[in-house]
């Protein structure tokens, strides 16, 4: 999960939402006037139906009463179809709305709302505000689904569109000038069509409507959800066509991609923009698009020489649009301090950046303001259409170096709801895009205001903006953050949209982009509660992959959310390499833990398939779907392609500093950079895709800081050059994430045992090199079914005796023994005797010389495979 820090504050209940006027009692001029309703418990799901929790009986009666009138209620019962849509109210007491009534509900939804109970005599029981999203979709959401948003030019001429259908009014303020916008009743779509002048020219629009957070009718001056350009910090969008040929770079309209890569073969590097370039001084243009259009560039270089072993795309942590980061370079503050002569372990860096955090050019992005437009900060110019054609020119680049570029996309929430500033989708149709408790207040189970795609118009964003963000700027794939808090209908339709996408027609052939994210099972919607969510479980044998958290903690150790960091695993040295920390157990505990880790390994090492069969390490025959993960089955996969195996990401400590909490405090620079690459192995080796963090193979650090996301340049910047060091060493972490962890950060921090240089850098990157060429170049490792993968791949060694600490995989003509041990390790297939293996030419001829001293014994199949090593053999 992300951590953004918004601008504005989400409005913590829509309850609020309803502190509203008094309405007229609807009974008799007698009746007491029902309480202000201070929250939003009733749910009106469609046009004859509200769901509210309140005891009916003969004696009361039960309305909507809206502003000059009421809708009577009356006692019913859910349907099975309302059931299934909407299976956390299934069980919640249901009201028909009078048919003599529901002609008016247009009305209604366009005011305040309250739902009452009375009694016989008229006195209020209870009263409540409405959620309002059900019937919104009832009464438009297929008509409006049907729309096209935002600026749509004809023969030169713009019409802009706008959904608002609870809106009063809705103007469009055009160029100093305010222009009336025609409502279509039946989509709730306004529009206005203008000649080809307004091409180019600012925006926004003036929607009046009620405002349930403020208790009154606004007038909100707002920009376009669907805009498609901005001025300078989204001030105003702008009346823009995407396909006007002056934003496309040169090249733009045949942009040669490099060839396309299974999702089961993609081998990802994720990047931050700002990381990549703003300490390269190689860069003229350092945290900017352009920086990735100079080949010469230290970073380019690299990413070159990455593509070249086998990297097939970068991962781009999110660009649209983000809330939190001055787009004016003059508007952007600096730490004040001199930082580099500061101690390793000072507190003082901390506090210093986070001095200016909320104010730097620095933020991970995971706030978002506009989806589908380029963020400003990022472009040479943040003001009118520059940034459209330098991220453009990023793509070409990326494209031309033999990389395909996937975007990190965040339709999950927003940076802020309610009347916030920061608030956009909520101030046009109030209620309706955020996803809302039982009490009407919004839910934040994402860390901010969360979404809706469930909601017709919120699913129809999304599609939407992913197909323009594949279509105009030839994004070759996405990644889903949260990804478990959409429902997989939604992720389906997105799929169905890009797969009918051509080079013909649409410049790009969307069957060629991949898609994949955190399908994560937590929050309000968990464990199906309110639709069938894209989680991991969900979403196997769709095509689109989800993270696999298995491997990951079985490498590393325990959790990221361990409150004793130094909980140890296969590469960190558990049971064959013991730290101090009485978090890890007895011996006897740590052996049982370590191969149970093993056979986790050995799942994601299959591309996490759930029904791949093998003897674990108790020697009983298990499907990966059996083998335990925290209560939960490893093996999730319906076939490779649907797991995405990964040792580190932005989110959680890098893997050096990981490491640096885990291993033993006497492992020196060179055995800590040989555990880097084994605790890479299994994610670089696996069926199935992978990504690491960018400058994962340079030992990258980030000071041990656990969550970066609002940490700076300081401590996140990635250093290409091997003399500026790896990072580790800036000083503690930002104390708002790591304060608990600082008694354990601040001894290591000056350790000179942690301090690496040329040598470990340098010798870390090309085994992982070497590795991920190994893997491109070897097709058993590409394998396309589940099928495939039992008949060629084999753990020989696994059962009670296996060795801990090292796996043994065959794979066709290929044998991989990763030791993770700080000894070497014979490794005796008797399977294997007589047949001729030797270590691969790949390594035979690499940059590692330690891998150089494996050796094969072929009279009694033996590999010798030496200390914290990971060695291929293949079969002469």
């Amino acid at each position: 999960m992300k951590r953004p820090s918004p601008r504005g504050t989400v409005t913590a209940a829509l309850a609020a939402l309803l502190c509203a006027v008094l309405l007229p009692a609807p009974a008799t001029a007698a009746s007491p006037p029902p309480p202000v309703p201070t929250t939003a418990e009733a749910q009106w799901i469609d046009v004859g139906t509200v769901v509210w929790n309140v005891p009916a009986t003969s004696q009361t009666r039960q309305e909507l009463a809206y502003d000059g009138g009421r809708l009577r209620l009356a006692p019913t019962r859910l349907t099975a179809a309302q059931r299934a849509a909407y299976p956390h109210l299934k069980d919640v007491p249901a009201f028909t709305v009078d048919v003599r009534d529901r002609s008016r509900a247009r009305t209604a939804l366009r005011g305040p709302l309250t739902a009452t109970q009375r009694a016989a005599d008229g006195a209020v029981r209870a009263a409540t505000g409405v959620q309002t999203a059900g019937v919104l979709d009832d009464l438009y959401g297929a008509r409006a689904a049907e729309a096209s948003l935002g600026p749509v030019f004809a023969h030169g001429r713009p019409t802009l569109s706008l959904w608002a259908p609870t809106a009063r009014t809705v103007a469009l303020e055009l160029d100093g000038r305010t222009v009336p916008m025609e409502r279509d009743d039946a989509s709730g779509v306004w529009r206005v069509s203008g000649p080809a002048s307004w091409s180019g020219k600012p925006y926004r629009y003036a929607v009046t409507v009620w405002a349930p957070s403020v208790g009154k009718t606004v007038t909100n001056k707002v920009t376009d959800p669907y805009s498609t350009a901005l001025t300078t910090d989204s001030a105003r969008s702008l009346v823009v066509d995407l396909a006007d040929p002056k934003l496309a770079p040169e090249g733009w309209a045949g942009l040669t991609k490099p060839p396309a890569v299974p999702l089961r073969n993609a081998r990802i590097q994720e990047l931050h923009v700002r990381d990549f370039s703003v300490e390269d001084r190689t860069s003229a243009h350092p945290g900017q698009y352009l920086a990735f259009t100079e080949s010469g560039s230290a970073g380019m270089r690299r990413l070159r020489a990455l593509a070249a072993a086998g990297t097939s795309y970068v991962h781009l942590l999110p660009v649209f649009d983000i809330a939190t980061i001055p787009e004016r370079r003059s508007d952007q503050a600096t730490p004040g301090c001199d930082l580099k002569v500061l101690a390793p372990d000072s507190a003082e860096q901390q506090a210093c950046v986070a001095r200016t955090a909320a104010r730097d050019a620095y933020n991970w992005g995971y706030d978002p303001l506009h989806y589908t437009v380029p963020e400003g900060s990022y472009a040479s110019d943040p003001e009118g259409t520059r940034r459209t054609v330098e991220f453009r020119r990023m793509v070409r680049s990326l494209n031309g170096a033999g990389l395909r570029t996937v975007m990190d996309v965040v339709y999950n929430h927003t940076a802020a709801s309610g009347q916030d500033g920061d608030s956009v989708l909520d101030r046009i149709v109030p209620g309706y895009y955020q996803r809302l408790l039982a009490d009407g207040s919004v839910a934040t189970s994402s860390c901010c205001a969360n979404t809706a795609p469930e909601h017709t118009m919120m699913g129809k964003l999304v599609v939407d903006s992913v197909v323009t963000w594949a279509r105009q700027y030839k994004v070759d794939g996405f990644r889903f953050d949260l990804m478990g808090h959409h429902p997989k209908a939604n992720i389906l339709a997105v799929r169905k949209a890009l797969d009918a996408l051509t080079l013909r027609q649409d410049g790009v052939d969307g069957k060629k982009i991949v898609l994949y994210g955190e399908g994560w099972n937590f929050g309000e919607i968990a464990d199906d509660a309110r639709f069938v969510q894209a989680t991991q479980r969900n979403m196997a044998g769709t095509g689109i992959a989800t993270f696999d958290d298995r491997a990951r903690d079985a490498v590393r150790g325990g959790s990221p959310f361990d409150a004793d960091p130094g909980v140890q695993g296969f590469a960190s040295g558990l049971y064959t390499d013991p730290n101090s920390s009485p978090a890890n157990g007895t011996p006897a505990e740590q052996r049982a833990r370590l191969l149970h880790y093993q056979d986790l390994i050995k799942v994601g090492l299959t591309g996490g398939l759930a029904d791949y069969t093998f003897t674990d390490t108790s020697g009983r025959r298990v499907r990966g779907s059996d083998v335990d993960y925290n209560g939960a089955p490893a093996g999730y996969a319906a076939a490779p392609g649907d797991a995405v195996a990964y040792a580190d990401a932005h989110d959680n400590e890098s893997l050096f500093d990981a490491l640096a909490f885990k291993l033993p405090a006497s492992t020196g620079p060179a055995d800590r950079a040989r555990a880097q690459v084994v605790a890479l192995a299994p994610a670089a080796l696996s069926q199935g895709p992978a990504l690491s963090q960018a400058g994962t193979e340079l030992l990258r650090s980030k000071s041990l800081d656990r969550n970066s996301y609002d940490s700076g340049d300081w401590f996140n910047a990635i250093h290409w050059d091997c003399r500026d060091g790896n990072g580790f060493g800036r000083g503690l972490p930002p104390a708002a994430d790591n304060a608990d962890k600082w008694p354990y950060a601040k001894p290591l921090l000056t350790d000179p045992a942690l301090t690496v240089g040329c040598p470990e850098i340098e010798g870390a990157s090309a085994a992982y090199r070497d590795l991920l060429r190994i893997r491109t170049t070897e097709p058993a490792f590409g394998l396309a079914t589940t099928r495939a993968v039992q008949s060629a791949l084999s753990f020989p060694l696994s059962g009670p005796d296996e060795t801990p600490g090292v796996l043994t995989e065959r794979l066709g003509d290929l044998v991989v023994v990763i030791n993770a041990t700080p000894a070497a390790h014979d490794q005796r297939v008797p399977d294997l005797a007589g047949r001729a293996y030797a270590l691969h030419p790949v390594q035979a001829t690499g940059a590692d010389r330690t891998v150089k001293r494996s050796s094969y014994e072929r009279s009694s199949g033996t590999f010798t495979v030496p200390a914290r090593t990971v060695a291929v053999f293949r079969a002469g």
